[in-house]
């Protein structure tokens, strides 16, 4: 079939294989290319490893260090006459490398909320693993059923306390507009923590603990995003924050869940970055196109694989990690300087619709929002008839 984007809202609901194949390549090229991570993982659970930071930290453990990796992910599966979604198509691609390169690789996709898949997990990992000496956690989902009392909660995006009105970049009309965000009710902040909060990660590392598949000096991460002033009223002092903070709580439970394991737990804040989750963020669209504008200026900036490769280089791996008052590893400073903040508050007060192009990288960030799904490549055809049936052959049941 000819592929086309065919995208409503924030999102896209589908994608493109070929396209995919080449996001996922290159990601691997720039691992290649940077040798191998001194004292890096051998066995490494990711869970949420289809798309975005979770499949960053898949391909630099597997391509970085020759670790094997089980990729948790809940994906749609491709078909003849429909596309599948970009995490199946990048998961293809992935194992379809690390295959070629003799590198172990599985899948498991399901519901990583449920005590079911984390049983099939350890399973498979007792079965052909070994003992794990990284878990990452890259969790991104709008519900999540509690697993032991059958509840379902949804997150919500909301401030605290009071209405937020502020700009926004409306990507389906490219319109910059004024959108007020009504405060979250305390239900809504509840069930945003026990969506998006600690509370599955440490269920996970409990689980995997208790199984005794966890390895001598053993870590795990949990990726966030802090920002300032210009995202904390929707992104930190808000109902994500708040789930922020729970993961915070977490790690300093896990620590000392794993200390007879000389493991350790850290929470990781990263770039901002265009994701299939800050792209359904209000404020989120308009920050990122004049983060990117600033910072590609000067030369700092990064994608996914550049922080990821990063974080494992310069935190997981290093003998003794620089950790912010809260005992975070941060990979945001350059993001968070002050002159980049200051600049993009600059042009935050001067854009408008008529000078987006001027102004913001708006070009920059819709083409990296249409390779999430494996399209905007020059040098691919989108014209060209496709097989979207791409199956996973190292799937594991």
């Amino acid at each position: 079939m000819v592929i086309q984007p065919k995208i409503r809202g924030f999102i896209c609901t589908n994608a493109h294989p070929v396209g995919c194949a080449a996001h996922v390549q290159e990601q691997i090229d720039y691992v290649k290319a940077h040798g191998t991570i001194a004292n890096g993982p051998k066995n490494v659970l990711v869970i949420g490893a289809s798309t975005g930071y979770g499949l960053a930290s898949r391909i630099t453990a597997a391509f970085g260090s020759g670790a094997k990796t089980l990729g948790i992910f809940f994906e749609k599966e491709a078909s003849e006459n429909k596309t599948g979604s970009a995490g199946w198509y990048n998961t293809a691609a992935f194992e379809q490398a690390a295959s070629k390169a003799g590198l172990w690789n599985k899948h498991l996709n399901g519901d990583a909320f449920t005590d079911e898949l984390k049983s099939q997990a350890i399973s498979l990992i007792q079965s052909e693993m070994g003992k794990i000496d990284l878990v990452v956690y890259s969790l991104a989902a709008p519900r999540r059923k509690d697993p032991v009392t059958g509840d379902i909660y949804s997150s919500v995006l909301k401030p605290i306390g009071q209405p937020y009105t502020v700009k926004n970049l409306n990507t389906s009309k490219r319109e910059i507009e004024d959108v007020t965000v009504e405060p979250a009710s305390d239900d809504e902040i509840f069930n945003t923590v026990k969506v998006m909060g600690g509370e599955d990660w440490e269920r996970w590392l409990d689980q995997l603990q208790a199984a005794g598949v966890l390895a001598d000096n053993c870590q795990t991460v949990a990726y966030t995003y802090i920002g300032k002033e210009l995202t904390w009223p929707i992104y930190g002092k808000a109902t994500i924050g708040r789930a922020k903070e729970d993961l915070d709580r977490a790690a300093a439970a896990i620590r000392q869940k794993l200390a007879p394991l000389h493991g350790n737990a850290y929470v990781a804040s990263l770039k901002a970055l265009v994701t299939q989750a800050s792209s359904a963020i209000p404020i989120m669209p308009l920050y990122i196109s004049l983060l990117y504008r600033v910072m590609k200026a000067e030369g700092t900036h990064e994608g996914c694989i550049e922080q990821i490769h990063g974080l494992f280089q310069q935190g997981l791996y290093q003998p003794s990690p620089q950790l912010d008052d809260g005992g975070r590893l941060r990979m945001d400073g350059k993001e968070l300087a002050a002159h980049v903040q200051a600049q993009v508050a600059a042009m935050w007060d001067q854009v408008t619709t008529e000078n987006i192009d001027e102004l913001t990288d708006y070009k920059g960030y819709h083409q990296e929002f249409l390779r999430l799904f494996g399209f905007g490549y020059s040098h691919i055809d989108y014209d060209a008839d496709v097989a979207s049936l791409v199956t996973l052959e190292n799937l594991a049941n």
